[in-house]
C-alpha cells in the first residue's frame, strides 16, 4: 500500500530571495560591516545558501567576503548508529579562522545536532572570535540548546512532517516544501 503525502509549498523562489537579502543586511548590521567576517556553508544545502549570501553581501559592500565549505560527516553523533557508510564531502576553508567572526550557514535548523557537529568541526580549524548561525528555515524541535542568529522563516512543524529546501543549484527549483504523511 502506497503512502499518501500532503505536500505544501511554504516558500517560493521570490520568498527565498527576499529572506536571503534580509539576512545579508542583518549580518552586516549586527557585525557593523565586513571586518573579520567570513561565511562558512554546511554541506550541502548550506553551501548554496552561503554562496548566495556571499554574492549579496559582496554587492552591498562592494568587496568580497570570504567563503568556506564545511563537511561535518565525521563529526555527526549518529555516524556509529548508521549501517550505511557515510559519503564524505570536501571541507574547503581557504582562510585562517583565528579571531574571525564566522557565520555558519545551513538550510534547515531542526534538532541542533548538525550545528553542534559543525561547531566541533570549525574549532578543529582554528579559534574564531565568535560563531553565528544563519538558516533559511527554523522548524523547532531542538534537542540541544542552539538558536539561530539569522532566520529566513520560522516554520513550526510536527515531528512527523518533513521540511525540504529545494535549491536551483541541486534540484532545479527554488522552493521550501513541507510534507505530512497521511
Amino acid at each position: 500500500m502506497a503512502e499518501n503525502k500532503n505536500v505544501k509549498v511554504v516558500m517560493d523562489n521570490d520568498g527565498i530571495d527576499r529572506c536571503l537579502t534580509r539576512i545579508a543586511y542583518e549580518i552586516l548590521e549586527k557585525n557593523k560591516g565586513m571586518e573579520n567576517l567570513v561565511l562558512v556553508g554546511i554541506r550541502t544545502g548550506g553551501v548554496y545558501l552561503a554562496q548566495r549570501l556571499q554574492k549579496k553581501i559582496s554587492a552591498i559592500e562592494d568587496k568580497d567576503i570570504p567563503l568556506g565549505i564545511l563537511d561535518i560527516t565525521l563529526y555527526r553523533d549518529d555516524i556509529s548508529s548508521s549501517s550505511k557508510k557515510p559519503a564524505l564531502g570536501k571541507t574547503k576553508i581557504p582562510f585562517d579562522l583565528d579571531d574571525k567572526k564566522v557565520v555558519l550557514v545551513d538550510d534547515v535548523l531542526f534538532t541542533g545536532r548538525t550545528i553542534r557537529a559543525a561547531m566541533d568541526a570549525l574549532i578543529d580549524f582554528g579559534r574564531p572570535k565568535l560563531i553565528q548561525l544563519a538558516v533559511l528555515i527554523d522548524r523547532g524541535h531542538r534537542e540541544l540548546p542552539i538558536r539561530a542568529d539569522y532566520v529566513g522563516k520560522n516554520l513550526p512543524s510536527s515531528f512527523w512532517e518533513a521540511v525540504s529546501v529545494n535549491l536551483m543549484e541541486k534540484n532545479g527549483i527554488d522552493e521550501v516544501i513541507i510534507e505530512e504523511e497521511t
